[in-house]
């Protein structure tokens, strides 16, 4: 990801190195030829460290990791140029985007499982509803309940407890975030942000501030924080499809004998993760470095915003895949009819790649089936 993402950014123009060195990370990524690179060394403002790993893999002074190449020269004038970038920072936030907003598509196909088993009221999603508060985000969330929802029964409740009512509202915000986070690397990862910035037009070169990486720390942050809500009304919602008031099912769905405790350890992993998340959720961008003699006053700590990004999804995954095996739990012990919509395939998918075991046995097996799970149902 960091070779595709700094040959894409030296293509753009503007760094002044040699055209050998994107020939030669052309060719490293269609060979499939990998450096050793270490996560360690950024804070937003530039991945020297480890585009200089690159680097000098390229030029033979340190072993691959994958395959092999004939060294290539660099020049002076190419090393300060290479290294000039957030290729590294930007490689792995565009991983953790996509995981993230695969994990997003999924909750809507899970939450409409749980809608389903708890008898839900389809109209919290109405159309007219969320016409009336249009922020896009909830808007589109609540179109996606409505299309896998076409044609379920009226519902049980007056009104729902806020895990299934107020789902687009809390969810809307993370896909609004989501599409931020989006835009700000798609910007990213194509420009020519390089310091300094070679002008053939005016043939100067320009010295500026474009290393700053402000926006994806930002965007980062408030992806998280957006993603902590989300998972919050999981596990509000794992709670409810545990309780007989609310889905007319056993307590804890359990099956067995008197005592039994069906899927209660569930929600002690759910909450485990949700506190993981809720660490992870903690913005980065409220501290700064004063490094290189105080020349180098700020850092927005992007690296740090993105890895955190990365271990909320994880968490997020584990939080999610415990409402999904609840909701797959309670819809086969109620038998309750599935709408013709994508949803029953989703439904079909789930109940064939679970097992079903009525007495009380560990779950750690089943938990990690329906984390993998998640992403097959993303794109239904």
């Amino acid at each position: 990801a960091v070779m595709a993402i700094r040959l894409n950014q030296l293509a753009a123009g503007g760094s002044g190195v040699h055209p050998r060195l994107l020939e030669v990370l052309q060719t490293a990524l269609r060979v499939g030829a990998l450096p050793h690179v270490h996560s360690r060394g950024a804070i937003g403002t530039g991945d020297l460290a480890q585009l200089a790993e690159i680097a000098l893999t390229l030029a033979g002074e340190l072993p691959w990791a994958a395959g092999d190449l004939d060294p290539v020269a660099i020049s002076p004038g190419d090393a300060l140029a290479f290294i000039s970038s957030n290729a590294a920072t930007l490689g792995e936030a565009v991983l953790a985007w996509h995981d993230l907003s695969r994990l997003l598509a999924a909750s809507h196909v899970v939450t409409a499982l749980t809608f389903c088993a708890l008898g839900g009221s389809a109209e919290a999603f109405s159309e007219r509803v969320h016409a009336a508060r249009p922020h896009p985000g909830a808007v589109r969330c609540a179109a996606e309940l409505r299309r896998l929802l076409t044609g379920v029964a009226e519902g049980r409740r007056l009104q729902d407890p806020f895990g299934l009512r107020a789902f687009p509202q809390v969810q809307g915000p993370a896909l609004d975030a989501a599409a931020a986070v989006e835009r700000v690397l798609a910007i990213d990862i194509n420009a020519a942000a390089e310091n300094p910035l070679i002008d053939v037009e005016t043939e100067q070169a320009y010295h500026h501030g474009q290393f700053s990486t402000a926006y994806v720390a930002l965007a980062f942050d408030q992806l998280r924080a957006a993603l902590h809500h989300v998972a919050e009304l999981s596990t509000a919602r794992l709670g409810d499809l545990v309780e007989p008031d609310l889905s007319g099912l056993p307590p804890f769905l359990a099956e067995g004998p008197a005592g039994s405790s069906g899927i209660m350890i569930l929600e002690y992993v759910a909450h485990d993760a949700l506190g993981t998340l809720r660490h992870a959720a903690s913005p980065v961008t409220l501290g700064t470095a004063v490094i290189s003699r105080g020349l180098e006053d700020h850092a927005s700590f992007s690296t740090h915003a993105v890895r955190s990004t990365v271990a909320a999804t994880a968490a997020y995954r584990t939080v999610l895949a415990c409402e999904l095996l609840g909701a797959v739990r309670a819809l086969r012990l109620a038998g309750a009819p599935l709408p013709d919509t994508p949803l029953r395939e989703a439904f079909r998918l789930a109940d064939g790649g679970l097992p079903h075991l009525p007495e009380d046995h560990p779950l750690s097996a089943e938990i990690k089936q329906a984390e993998r799970l998640l992403d097959r149902l993303a794109v239904l």
